[in-house]
C-alpha cells in the first residue's frame, strides 16, 4: 500500500501516521543485499588499509574507488540512460551510513557520488553527461565540488573568482582561489563557481588538465588525514562554453540544492559512525577490567552505553524518515519529461528544512557518541592504537562543512516562516487523538510542537518582518523543530512495527522511546527556555510546563535494559 505523502514541515502542524513513515524496518530484500555488499566490501578492502590511507596513499585510494564502481556502487544516483541505476534515497542513505566504517574513503565516496557527480546528474545538458557522467560512475574520472574561498564559506556567493567571455566567445576565462576542496589532489573533473563579470554567479565543469588550473599542498588537518583536501588554483584557465553548467547567473540554485542532498547524506554518515563508535566502546567495555569486573558492570558506563544506543536509534530514524518523504515526492514525477530534474530539485528543496536539521541532529549525536565511547576507553582512547581516537578527530569537521550547524540553525525556522508554519494552526483537538502503546510520548510531542508555534508566533509578532535578523531567537526555535521531529521519527518508527515484533524487542523498543523521550524534553525545554528569556515573556516557561509533561519513572530500567543488550551484542542492537 502506497504512503500518504507529506510536504515540508507538515509534521509541526498535523498528525502523522506511522503507516505512512518509512523506517528501517521496511528495507526491502534489494536494500538489505545492497547494504551486506557495502558491508563487506568495506571490511575486507578498506578497514585493512586504514592505515596507507591515513599515510596518504592516495593511489592505493583511487584503486579502491575503481572496485567500488565495479560493484555498481557509484550508480545509486545516477540515471538508467547514462549507465546507473537511479535507485531510491533509501539506498544511496544505507549505502552512506555503511561507508562509514571505512572512516576516511567513506568521506572520499560521500564527496565523488554526492557533490562530485549530483551537479551534473540534476544540471547537465545531454552532452554533459555524455562526455563526463559514464567516467565518473565507473571511476575513470572523480568529482570534486569547489565553492569555498579564502575569504568566502559560509557567504557563498560572496567569491571572489571571476569568469569572463573572452573574446572569440569560446572560453570564459577564471581567476581565483578555491579553499578545501575534498577530493582536490586526485579528482579529474572540478565543479567550480565563479562570477560571470564579476556579478552573475555561475556554475562551470573545469578538468585537472586545463592550463592555469594548479593545487596548493595537502593541508595539515585535524583529522581525515586520508582524505585529499587542497586549494584549486585558477591563473586564466579557459574553460569552453559549453562547459557552463546551468545557466549564467543560477549557480546559487545549483550550489544550495546540491547541499540539501549533502547534508542528508552526512547525516546517514554520521549514523554508521555512531554504531562503529558503540561498536567499539561497548567491546572495550566488556575486555577492560578494573577492580577486578569488566567495567562494562559499572552503572556510568552503562548509562553512556544506553544513552548512545538511543541517540543512534533517534539518528537512523530521522534519516530513514526522510529517505521515504523524499522518495515519495519523487515518485509522483515523470522520468520521460525534459524537465524531470527540474522537478526533481523542486522536489528535494520542498524539504530543504527536514536536510538541515538531520544534518545538525546527527551531526551533533554523533559527537555526543564518539566523545562517550573515547570516555568509555579511558586513557586508552586518547591512543592512536585503538580506532576511537581516529574516528573522534575525524568527526569534528561535520558541524563545520556542508554548511556549519549555526548556518544550518537559522536555516529551518527560516525556511518555516517562510512557508507560513509560524502561527497557532495546530488543531486542538489533536491532543485528544493521542493513543495507542505510545501515548505517553505522543501527548509529550503535541506539547511541544503546540508551544513550538506559541514561540514562533511571538517572534513574529515581536519582530515582524525583522525576525529574519534575531539569530539567538532563531538557533533556539531550531533546537525546537529538530528535537521534535527526532522524537517524532523514533516514536513513529517503534509503533509502526510494535505489535509484529516478539515480546523481547516490545521491551526493547518501549525503552529506547523511553529514554528517546527523555533527551528531548531536556533539551526542547532547555531551548524553550532561553527562548522565552530572549524574548522577554516569562509566561511562554508557564505553557511549557502545563503542556510538556512526561512521566519518566522508568527511565533507569529503561537505560539498563538497553545497556545489557548493548554490551551482550557488542554492537548496535536495531
Amino acid at each position: 500500500m502506497a504512503r500518504k505523502m507529506y510536504t515540508g514541515g507538515e509534521f509541526l502542524t498535523n498528525e502523522i501516521d506511522s503507516e505512512n513513515v518509512f523506517t528501517p524496518e521496511d528495507f526491502t530484500d534489494e536494500h538489505k543485499q545492497i547494504g551486506a555488499t557495502t558491508e563487506q566490501f568495506v571490511a575486507n578492502e578498506i578497514r585493512p588499509i586504514n592505515s596507507d590511507i591515513e599515510a596518504k596513499n592516495f593511489d592505493l585510494v583511487l584503486a579502491k574507488l575503481r572496485e567500488c564502481a565495479e560493484l555498481g556502487l557509484m550508480m545509486i544516483d545516477a540515471p538508467e540512460d547514462y549507465g546507473g541505476l537511479e535507485l531510491d534515497k533509501a539506498t544511496s542513505m544505507l549505502v552512506m551510513e555503511k561507508m562509514a566504517f571505512g572512516l576516511n574513503f567513506g568521506l572520499t565516496y560521500m564527496a565523488h557520488t554526492g557533490i562530485g557527480m549530483l551537479p551534473l546528474i540534476y544540471y547537465g545538458t545531454t552532452d554533459q553527461k555524455e562526455r563526463y557522467l559514464g567516467k565518473l560512475i565507473s571511476a575513470e574520472m572523480i568529482g570534486a565540488y569547489c565553492l569555498t574561498e579564502p575569504g568566502s564559506g559560509s557567504d557563498a556567493l560572496g567569491a571572489k573568482t571571476t569568469a569572463t567571455l573572452s573574446e572569440d566567445g569560446r572560453y570564459y576565462i577564471l581567476n581565483g582561489t578555491k579553499q578545501f576542496s575534498t577530493n582536490a589532489g586526485f579528482a579529474n573533473l572540478y565543479t567550480i563557481f565563479a562570477k560571470v563579470d564579476k556579478i552573475h554567479f555561475t556554475a562551470f565543469l573545469v578538468e585537472r588538465t586545463s592550463a592555469g588550473l594548479a593545487l596548493g599542498p595537502e593541508e595539515k588537518k585535524m583529522g581525515l588525514h586520508g582524505s585529499s583536501t587542497r586549494q584549486v588554483i585558477l591563473e586564466n584557465v579557459r574553460v569552453p562554453v559549453e562547459n557552463v553548467l546551468g545557466a549564467i547567473g543560477k549557480g546559487h540554485k545549483i550550489a544550495f540544492n546540491v547541499l540539501n542532498v549533502g547534508r542528508f547524506k552526512l547525516g546517514a554518515l554520521c549514523v554508521g559512525q555512531e554504531k562503529f563508535a558503540l561498536a567499539e566502546g561497548a567491546r572495550y567495555a566488556n575486555e577492560r577490567h578494573q577492580f577486578r569486573v569488566s567495567i562494562s558492570s559499572f552503572g556510568a558506563i552503562r548509562e553512556k552505553l544506553a544513552d548512545v544506543t538511543a541517540m543512534t536509534f533517534a539518528s537512523e530514524s530521522v534519516v530513514y524518515r526522510l529517505a521515504g518523504l523524499i522518495d515519495d515526492r519523487l515518485a509522483t514525477l515523470d522520468r520521460d519529461t525534459d524537465n524531470y530534474y527540474v522537478e526533481y530539485q523542486k522536489a528535494i528543496e520542498e524539504y530543504a528544512a527536514e536536510c538541515a536539521l538531520v544534518k545538525v541532529f546527527c551531526s551533533e549525536s554523533a559527537a555526543r557518541a564518539i566523545d562517550a565511547m573515547l570516555q568509555v576507553h579511558g586513557g586508552y582512547g586518547y591512543m592512536a592504537d585503538y580506532p576511537i581516537e581516529q574516528l573522534y578527530r575525524d568527526e569534528r569537521v561535520q558541524r563545520i562543512y556542508e554548511g556549519t550547524n549555526e548556518i544550518n540553525r537559522l536555516l529551518i525556522p527560516g525556511l518555516l516562516l517562510r512557508r507560513g508554519i509560524g502561527s497557532k494552526s495546530m488543531p486542538q483537538s489533536l491532543a485528544e487523538r493521542a493513543m495507542g502503546d505510545f501515548k505517553a510520548e505522543k501527548q509529550l510531542l503535541i506539547g511541544m510542537k503546540q508551544l513550538y508555534l506559541v514561540f514562533a508566533d511571538e517572534t513574529l509578532r515581536k519582530f515582524g518582518d525583522g525576525a529574519a535578523g534575531e539569530q539567538e531567537v532563531l538557533t533556539t526555535l531550531a533546537d525546537m523543530v529538530i528535537h521534535i521531529f527526532a522524537l517524532e521519527s523514533a516514536v513513529l518508527r517503534v509503533e509502526k512495527s510494535f505489535t509484529i515484533v516478539d515480546q523481547k524487542k516490545q521491551e526493547l523498543n518501549r525503552a529506547v522511546v523511553t529514554v528517546c523521550a527523555f533527551r528531548a524534553k531536556q533539551h526542547f525545554a532547555r531551548a524553550a527556555e532561553k527562548c522565552a528569556a530572549f524574548l522577554g515573556d516569562e509566561t511562554l516557561l508557564h505553557s511549557f510546563a502545563a503542556a510538556a509533561t512526561y512521566n519518566a519513572d522508568t527511565l533507569l530500567a529503561a537505560k539498563r535494559l538497553l545497556a545489557d543488550a548493548t554490551s551482550h551484542a557488542e554492537k548496535y542492537i536495531f
